[in-house]
């Protein structure tokens, strides 16, 4: 079975469990995906299989990418991604296949890859959290400024790394261990439990909680 697929954030709402404790969610709409490609190790030295997820019109994507839809007799799809599995369980896709929400259960954990949202030329405030200088005692237009980031006559240089004004946003996130509080499989909706990456309508990819399993010996 399939670990992970591709959806569109839709946002985040609230619902009240049994107990009547309000629970923050996003809601995501995954699917449906359909298996444009197998790889196996025979011959491509490592198993997976190649989903893709929203279909366009073939006038859209370049000659060669719509001979490849053509040649497999599918419909153009937007986005591809490939999923990692064991060899077995790329034996028993074939291509053409369709991938639904319903490989998500209520309860488990997942994953959600995304790009987060894109927040432009930041200071060392916003960017990495900094304190700031002194608002008082002559302090004149330094405010939310790094202060000195010298290092001597002995390197010479800055450090990799150092925290300075710069871009921010928009890079590619994973926000590990989410509940999944509710599965729609009709609607190909899931519900979890937090936020999620990026901004409304934005491409994730939703899988099986790696570190998770991980640490409970699955």
């Amino acid at each position: 079975m399939s670990r992970a697929i591709l959806g569109r954030k839709v946002g985040m709402t609230q619902i009240f469990d049994e107990s009547g404790h309000v629970i923050p969610v996003t809601v995501v709409e995954v699917g449906p995906c359909v298996v444009v490609q197998k790889r196996t190790p025979a011959k491509h030295r490592y198993a997976a299989i190649q989903i893709g997820f929203e279909e366009i019109p073939g006038r859209k994507l370049a000659k060669p990418n719509r001979g490849v839809f053509e040649r497999l007799e599918l419909k153009p799809q937007r986005f591809l991604r490939e999923v990692r599995m064991s060899a077995e369980e790329v034996e028993a896709y074939k291509v053409g296949d369709t991938i639904t929400a319903s490989i998500f259960n209520a309860g488990e954990f997942v994953d959600v890859v995304a790009t987060s949202k894109g927040k432009g030329f930041q200071g060392v405030v916003k960017r990495f959290g900094f304190r700031g200088s002194n608002a008082t005692h002559g302090t004149h237009e330094y405010r939310r400024h790094g202060g000195a980031i010298g290092c001597r006559e002995d390197p010479g240089h800055i450090f990799k790394g150092r925290g300075m004004p710069g871009q921010m946003g928009n890079e590619r996130v994973t926000t590990l261990n989410l509940r999944l509080v509710k599965v729609d499989a009709e609607q190909n909706l899931v519900l979890l439990r937090g936020a999620v990456p990026g901004h409304r309508g934005a491409l994730v990819l939703v899988r099986k909680a790696i570190k998770h399993q991980a640490k409970q010996g699955k």
